[in-house]
């Protein structure tokens, strides 16, 4: 190619990438930091910067690494937060050819010799520059062995020697190496900040891009200015000409957010088939189902926030016709409902990365939210409750006593609701609606027996001793074959079954019988008196290894009888009887 000739394309994010602190978006703090520490000439021996991907940590390297070394465009200048850009060591810097300043990705080169090859050097004094400059990208990828080797070097480095280090892993940075270093902490870039950066690198290329584009570009970048630059550069390509924002929902694979809020209705609604038949348009049109079900958990997300912080309905990122729905709907979504839909569309989401079929798994989702959306609220479940009459007893295995709480109908907490063993599930009902029905111990075991929890029903019978009881409270002192964990294990249990939290203590001294020797007792007592009759001495004279199985008393045997006999029919005078 002649000399004439066009030059190669250099994408956006390095074409644009900032060369002085001025440049440098939303890192105020930092740069006034920066800017006191070279005035007052005490700048730190090393430093070391972190934050998300794409914020500026490596850029931000560069910058300090020029203003250290800058000598300004008549050669005498010193050390400054604002670097000429026109000198020998800031052209050197910035096309990244200059001899002392020495950039070394740690995520490739992480081993000890690969350090080592760096200490011999810091020993050796700069070629041309003020100081020698090591810029060590991903710091928290070298091994432990490397970061041994480098510690002493970077506790005592020469006077003509400063480090720079970069990382987004903070916390596997080993503590002696951050107490040697002075860190900055680089921001997210707000969203104000990121539309107005993209609009003028937009303006600077003469792209015609919407404001909304850039908004959708802006939530997708999450504030990595490299990021939002990179798919600004998509953009503007897959546009050619005006960029739009439906443009960019094709280009990311979003689903229109005006069609989100619809869906976010539907399922509100309850409304299955509406709600199915709008996601499945959805897909036709390009969308991800997971980006589908992310953008619905986001608008949960947002409207909850509006709803407890309305200033926050002005984000930048928003539209209109959103932020007017969004109010609407904060106003009118109970903040349970919307924490409800959050913690179902966060498990739909783990689903939908697992299925082999992610459309499948993201029509099952929406299926079971709109099946959850018209579930009644606490207050009308506690209502319904009280004006209805309470359910039979399960049958087997005994049951509670009519009015304990425990006949069949069971109150727990959780994200979805429905009917469980003949009874009702209750919905994180009211305190003192629940401590109601269990005004007796008897009552905590009944529900334990009514939710079919055999081991800690055996588990209570048999190793708590009850000193004191009042609802919602409960103190015991074990017995010896209890297990360590039953207090902790009954109240979350109870918890669970009620939606109340019970306090369940400890203490010492309790001698009362457990529910199991209360049994027992009585059970010995009616075989001591029945070893007594002569009938059953005969017996055990003539069969010594037989044992006694049951015992029914006279009364035991009327009631079975009564309950069994059929019920009696008076005569009634047929006149068609012969005579």
């Amino acid at each position: 190619m002649s000399e004439s000739g066009p030059q190669a394309y250099q994408v956006l994010a390095r074409k644009y990438r900032p060369e002085t602190f001025a440049d440098l978006v939303g890192q105020d703090a930092m740069v006034r930091t920066l800017k006191n520490a070279f005035e007052s000439d005490r700048i730190a021996q090393a430093f070391i910067m972190t934050g998300i991907r794409g914020v500026g940590k490596t850029t931000t390297a560069r910058i300090i690494a020029k203003g250290m070394n800058c000598i300004g465009a008549d050669g005498t200048g010193g050390p400054t937060v604002e670097p000429c850009g026109t000198c020998e060591h800031c052209v050197a810097i910035s096309e990244g050819r200059h001899v002392d300043v020495m950039e070394m990705d740690a995520a490739s080169r992480t081993g000890v010799g690969d350090i080592r090859e760096l200490i011999d050097s810091v020993h050796y004094r700069a070629a041309s520059a003020r100081y020698k400059i090591y810029i060590i990208d991903e710091v928290h990828m070298l091994s432990k062995s490397a970061f041994n080797a480098l510690l002493k070097t970077l506790e005592e480095p020469p006077a003509h020697v400063k480090f720079i280090f970069a990382t987004t892993e903070i916390r596997q940075v080993p503590v002696t190496v951050l107490s040697r270093c002075q860190r900055f902490d680089l921001r997210r870039i707000e969203p104000e900040d990121m539309i107005a950066l993209l609009r003028r690198v937009a303006d600077a290329e003469g792209a015609g891009i919407t404001d909304e584009a850039l908004a959708l570009i802006t939530r997708a970048a999450e504030g990595s200015a490299r990021d939002a630059q990179s798919l600004l550069d998509q953009a503007i390509s897959h546009g050619a000409g005006e960029t739009t924002a439906d443009q960019v929902r094709a280009m990311l694979g979003l689903a229109d957010r005006g069609r989100v809020m619809d869906l976010f209705d539907m399922i509100l609604k309850g409304d299955a088939a509406g709600a199915l038949s709008e996601l499945s348009a959805q897909y036709a049109d390009g969308a991800d189902p997971m980006v589908v079900l992310r953008d619905l958990a986001e608008v949960s997300h947002w409207i909850s926030v509006v709803k407890i912080t309305p200033e926050a309905v002005e984000d930048p990122t928003i539209s209109p016709d959103e932020r007017t729905r969004g109010q609407a709907l904060a106003g009118a979504v109970p903040l349970r409902v919307l924490s409800r839909m959050w913690q179902m569309l966060l498990k739909a989401l783990e689903e939908v990365a697992l299925a082999p079929n992610a459309m499948m798994a993201a029509e099952m989702a929406v299926i079971r939210l709109t099946h959850v959306a018209d579930l009644p609220s606490p207050e009308d479940l506690v209502r319904r409750l009280q004006d209805s009459p309470p359910p039979p007893a399960p049958g087997g295995g005994g049951s509670a006593p009519a009015g304990n709480g425990a006949n069949g109908t069971s109150a727990r907490g959780g994200n979805g609701g429905g009917a469980s063993g003949g009874g009702v599930t209750a919905l994180a009902v009211q305190e003192e609606t629940a401590l109601a029905r269990f005004m007796q111990f008897d009552d905590v075991v009944g529900l334990i027996r009514a939710n079919r929890d055999v081991q800690l029903l055996i588990e209570v019978e048999t190793g708590l001793r009850l000193a004191a009881y009042q609802p919602g409270r409960i103190e015991f002192t074990p017995t010896e074959k209890a297990p360590s964990d039953l207090a902790t294990r009954l109240a979350q249990r109870l918890q669970g079954w009620t939606g109340v939290r019970w306090g369940v203590t400890l203490v010492n001294g309790c001698t009362a019988p457990t529910i199991a020797e209360i049994r027992d007792a009585e059970r010995l007592e009616l075989e001591r008196a029945a070893m007594e009759h002569p009938m059953v001495k005969a017996v055990f004279a003539a069969f010594p290894k037989a044992e006694i199985t049951a015992i029914r008393t006279p009364d035991d045997i009327a009631a079975r009888a009564a309950q069994e006999a059929l019920p009696e029919v008076e005569d009634e005078w047929d006149p068609f009887e012969e005579e």
